[in-house]
């Protein structure tokens, strides 16, 4: 069997090839082996390869750029999966897929769940959404993880911009009033390689579970919350200031509440994943 994972090269994607490699023959893509703006390679490839399973974690994450660029966000976030769910239809395969908090707008007081309405509050979220919306409708047996603030070794991420920041600065002012759980790239692949091991290995099981799940670890916070952590862990003597967003306006406007109930995942894999912090203790111990 064949498990073809495209944005082998992202931070949620770099520990996919490490946790799917033990499952299968994993065909990991990467942005220099297929361009995934040109829906036509994707299909001529997909059709030349007739993968078991997807594992799609290539997306447009610039969330300010995607203001700007709005085709480009909606190219790699929206059109790509629906590429995807069209192919996945005809051929019953499976895609598994990762969605974002930012498809909500951040008003409900309480932890968000699956069937809450979206309203997304800015471009990129609207390109995740109708991503999500086209695999939905369409592919074979969709499986989607909402994923929310991931961090990681690689990529451009909240933890290690923070720790740079922090080394070369005496101050930082950092928000306050956006709530949510980091989310440690290693636990979002090791969860979705458990997914991927039964979808292909029981009958049945990807029609059984298909839909949207929400991927959130034990525990919140916010920004200001998550930049003391760190600084904490690392030791460092940099001086924290708590401001609200108003005073750090951004070209794309965040929810106020990110976090997520992420029960449903646990009654479908019997999977939680730890708390934030301790997650968040155990990646900033192998970047020692």
């Amino acid at each position: 069997m064949t498990i073809l994972l495209l944005g082998a090269n992202g931070q949620v994607g770099w520990e996919l090839c490490r946790t799917l490699a033990p499952l299968d023959r994993v065909m990991a893509v990467t942005r220099n082996d297929l361009d995934l703006a040109d829906l036509d390679d994707v299909r001529r490839f997909l059709d030349a390869q007739v993968p078991q399973i997807i594992v799609n974690a290539a997306a447009y994450t610039a969330v300010d750029r995607a203001e700007q660029e709005p085709a480009d966000a909606r190219r790699l976030n929206a059109e790509l999966p629906a590429t995807l769910a069209d192919w996945s239809a005809r051929h019953a395969v499976p895609v598994v897929h990762f969605s974002t908090d930012y498809v909500f707008d951040g008003t409900k007081p309480e932890p968000y769940e699956e069937e809450d309405r979206p309203n997304p509050l800015n471009v990129y979220g609207q390109s995740k959404l109708a991503g999500d919306l086209a695999l939905m409708e369409t592919a074979w047996a969709p499986f989607i993880l909402r994923v929310s603030w991931v961090y990681g070794a690689r990529g451009r991420n909240f933890l290690l911009t923070m720790r740079r920041l922090m080394a070369e600065r005496d101050e930082l002012r950092v928000v306050d009033d956006q709530w949510g759980a980091p989310t440690w790239s290693r636990d979002i692949a090791q969860v979705a390689a458990f997914a991927v091991y039964r979808l292909l290995r029981e009958p049945g099981f990807a029609e059984s579970v298909k839909g949207i799940y929400h991927l959130s670890p034990e525990g919140e916070t916010n920004w200001f919350g998550f930049a003391s952590a760190i600084k904490k862990m690392e030791g460092l003597d940099c001086r924290l200031e708590a401001i609200p967003s108003a005073n750090y306006p951004t070209p794309a406007q965040r929810p106020a509440n990110s976090r997520m109930n992420a029960d449903k995942l646990f009654q479908a894999l019997g999977l939680r994943l730890p708390h934030w912090g301790d997650s968040l203790a155990v990646c900033m111990e192998s970047l020692a």
